[in-house]
């Protein structure tokens, strides 16, 4: 039987999503491989073994992927940026074909949620409560401020601005690429860390609250046991078709949480919600495996704080190295 190996790529900074997923499969002498495109980040030397990869917009990503999968006898690839979603998900059936699960989202869905003026489209047009959007053509004459505008595709908050008045919307219209602008949602911010299942029901669901946020990232925060967000996650699990990591943006206004943006994804607080008990390694691994996954929602300790910090690894000139795949050419991912 294959061992539990698990791929994570693009891991970066991610040293505690390693650490977690390295500890859901000790127990079963599984392995955390990871790549990256730089040899001085961190998580490299958090895992197992790490490979140099291609940029993930580079032709042959998949099939780069795909080859140290086969290589490293991999069961499951974790997939953790924007950019390479919806590139593996066109690729999981052909992962699929040597036995490997890729925790990726439809291809359908992955664009639509790289896109933040579709993805409220259509969990509008679905019934979910999400921000109204305007792409700048269409944006009506003299629209209430304060407004929000932002990227229509981009990632961590860049390129983001509260808007007061017409100068300033008439500046960044200009200023952002494909602006998108939505009302500025002024209230509470959450993200609902979701676990779905093959069939794209939410298994696990733990709202966070964002109170300190620092590059996009929760800096400080709280877990939430709210009904209200859960009922919100379950009706964005009915509107798109998940698998596996999923972190739903929202903002709580006038006593209903508002979502502006979804990442089909591990989230970057992801620490905290393994933290308060909810294992999402160990649950998308049962997952992937096969394995039957009861309901866990509401199970986690609400009221956990995280308050995070710096950390650095020290290497040596001759401990920075980023190993390239071994073997002839990657394989052609049809």
């Amino acid at each position: 039987m294959r061992s539990p190996d698990v791929l994570i790529t693009a891991a970066s900074r991610r040293v505690p999503l390693v650490a977690a997923f390295r500890r859901a499969i000790a127990g079963a002498g599984g392995r955390v491989i990871v790549t990256d495109i730089n040899p001085l980040s961190p998580a490299v030397y958090a895992a197992d073994r790490a490979y140099r990869v291609p940029i993930a917009a580079d032709p042959g990503y998949a099939g780069e992927i795909l080859a140290i999968s086969l290589a490293e006898r991999v069961h499951l690839v974790v997939p953790t940026i924007d950019d390479e979603l919806p590139i593996l998900a066109a690729a999981a059936p052909t992962f699929a074909r040597y036995g490997i699960v890729v925790a990726v989202s439809p291809v359908e869905t992955t664009l639509t949620c790289n896109d933040k003026f579709e993805t409220c489209r259509v969990l509008r047009a679905a019934g979910v409560e999400a921000a109204e959007s305007f792409l700048a053509p269409a944006l009506p004459p003299a629209p209430p401020f304060p407004l929000f505008v932002k990227p229509r595709y981009g990632r961590g908050g860049v390129g983001a601005y509260p808007i007061r008045n017409e100068r300033e919307l008439a500046f960044f219209l200009e200023y952002v690429a494909d602006p998108v602008v939505q009302p500025y949602l002024d209230g509470p911010e959450f993200t609902l860390d979701v676990m779905c299942d093959r069939a794209g029901h939410p298994v696990s669901i733990v709202p966070r609250e964002r109170v300190v946020i620092r590059s996009g990232v929760m800096d400080r925060g709280r877990t939430v046991n709210d009904p209200r967000m859960f009922d919100l996650a379950a009706a964005c699990a009915g509107a798109l078709r998940f698998f596996g990591p999923i972190n739903i943006q929202c903002r709580m206004v006038h006593g209903r949480p508002v979502v502006f943006e979804i990442n089909p994804r591990f989230s970057g607080g992801i620490p905290l919600t393994i933290a308060a008990g909810a294992d999402f390694p160990r649950l998308l691994l049962d997952i992937s495996s096969g394995r039957p996954v009861a309901s866990a929602i509401g199970r986690f300790s609400a009221g956990l704080w995280m308050t995070s910090y710096e950390s650095g690894v020290f290497l040596d000139d001759a401990d920075v190295r980023l190993e390239r795949l071994r073997q002839p050419a990657a394989r052609e991912v049809a």
